[in-house]
């Protein structure tokens, strides 16, 4: 599926669907095929918005976590969403968390899901091998439960990342800056309803962090999803959209008995 890719500003993003907006943010070799069924799913009933995170345009000193969030900020104040829904996969629900806990005023949910914040393995235990499209390849499936979700041309879009020593410097740093930002002494102060849906076999954020952000966030549920890795809403999509619009019916629902 072919989105158009709008423009306002320094700012690119897709937006799909009329409704109260619904903002994704993808991970760090992340993209909008990541988000193709949820996008498809949600256009009917919300404004669905994916900003294109500027991955590889920020100077290194803002390539950061923090610098991101500040990006995001920026981008939701230029098109003056009233409210909105957050959502993030891996380095985009970090990016997320730290949007939340410095501007909850218009957040009306939260949902995380594979993300980064209090643990992650990132790459593994060694740095992204320039040249070396088998490691590529090998470190793309483990992201999976089912290697063939790894599919020839994703494996093709992270073996180019990689591949380019510029944009790999970048991917490093934000991979450290995630590391370095632990979140766990501030999410308590989160009170928005939050979403956690998590894949059993994620061993990017394994399940015990999941369990971790549950105790530590206090309007949190949790809802975890068979034979499915770091991204459920790729690998397992359907058992995803149903979660999640379980959920977004709950907080309407709750709003109308207010």
């Amino acid at each position: 599926m072919q989105y158009e890719i709008k423009t306002l500003d320094k700012f690119r993003f897709i937006e799909e669907g009329e409704g109260e907006a619904l903002i994704l943010l993808h991970g760090l070799f992340g993209a909008l095929s990541n988000f193709q069924h949820l996008i498809e799913h949600f256009r009917q009933t919300h404004k669905v918005v994916v900003p294109m995170l500027p991955m590889f345009e920020l100077d290194l000193l803002h390539t950061s976590v923090g610098g991101f969030a500040k990006y995001i900020h920026k981008f939701i104040e230029k098109k003056e969403y009233a409210e909105y829904h957050l959502l993030g996969n891996s380095l985009g629900g970090h990016i997320a968390l730290v949007h939340i806990l410095k501007h909850p005023e218009k957040v009306r949910s939260l949902i995380l899901t594979g993300s980064s914040g209090l643990y992650e393995s990132g790459m593994g235990d060694s740095y992204p091998r320039r040249g070396d499209y088998e490691y590529i390849r090998k470190k793309t499936e483990v992201t999976f439960y089912d290697p063939a979700t790894a599919t020839p041309e994703l494996i093709d879009e992270v073996y180019e990342i990689c591949n380019n020593r510029l944009q790999l410097v970048r991917i490093l740093a934000l991979a450290k800056s995630a590391i370095r930002n632990n979140l766990g002494e501030e999410l308590g102060q989160i009170k928005q309803p939050t979403l956690l849906v998590w894949g059993s076999q994620d061993t990017v954020t394994p399940p015990f962090v999941a369990e971790e952000f549950k105790k530590l966030i206090p309007n949190s549920e949790l809802h975890f999803i068979d034979k499915c890795g770091h991204a459920p809403m790729m690998e397992q999509p359907a058992e995803f959209n149903h979660i999640l619009q379980d959920f977004l019916a709950k907080i309407k629902q709750a709003a109308t008995l207010a």
